[in-house]
């Protein structure tokens, strides 16, 4: 009986659904028309105890004339 499935050395060196590579300038394009939320946390802390927390929220997006900015 044959495997289905090829063995770990026989994969090729990319995913087949990764598609063509990106340029970092057009990856940009797209983030900044659609636009992106960034959140974090930052939690600083001694001994296990924490004594700063703070929470980070970024918005990321292009203006022009036609969709100005809130302000």
């Amino acid at each position: 009986m044959t495997s289905v499935h090829p063995a770990p050395g026989d994969r090729p060196a990319t995913h087949p659904a990764a598609g063509p590579p990106v340029a970092l300038i057009d990856l940009l394009d797209r983030l900044l028309q659609g636009g992106a939320v960034l959140t974090g946390d930052l939690v600083l802390s001694i001994a296990d105890v924490d004594l700063v927390h703070i929470d980070l929220r970024a918005v990321i997006r292009s203006l022009d004339a036609d969709n100005p900015g809130p302000w």
